[in-house]
């Protein structure tokens, strides 16, 4: 697969693998933003905070949810169907990789007006492609 960079209203996320098993790409959040509060059925995610600090927000129940600080070097898996958000709380690029279901998502909530089920890329800007092969 090509690299694909895709702008979103956080940062932007970098693409670099895509297959029937598995997926990954690279966030890249902007100190002051954060992700849709969202849950997933099937799609499990593991995430590594390469560089910044980000505050995971998670739970069972959104009456319930919990936070943890992550520093740079640590991770954090995700489970279906945990709830979870992502708010950097400075510049942030976190390794992401999953399992492939990438339309399995449901946004609970959205500081960018993106709630509701499954990616809707329209919402976002076009792809950038650049092929490093």
């Amino acid at each position: 697969m090509e690299i694909q960079y895709k702008q979103k209203p956080w940062g932007r996320e970098i693409w670099f693998a895509q297959n029937k098993n598995y997926a990954g790409k690279i966030l890249e959040v902007k100190k002051g933003h954060r992700l849709s509060l969202q849950y997933h059925e099937r799609k499990i995610e593991t995430m590594y905070l390469h560089s910044g600090k980000i505050k995971m927000i998670f739970g069972k129940d959104v009456n319930t949810l919990e936070e943890k600080v992550l520093q740079a070097g640590q991770k954090f898996e995700i489970i279906p169907p945990t709830i979870h958000r992502v708010e950097a709380l400075e510049n942030s690029e976190i390794f992401e990789v999953s399992t492939p279901e990438l339309d399995d998502i449901v946004k609970l909530e959205d500081d960018y007006g993106r709630s509701g089920k499954g990616n809707n890329f329209s919402n976002d800007n076009q792809l950038h492609k650049q092929n490093f092969s």
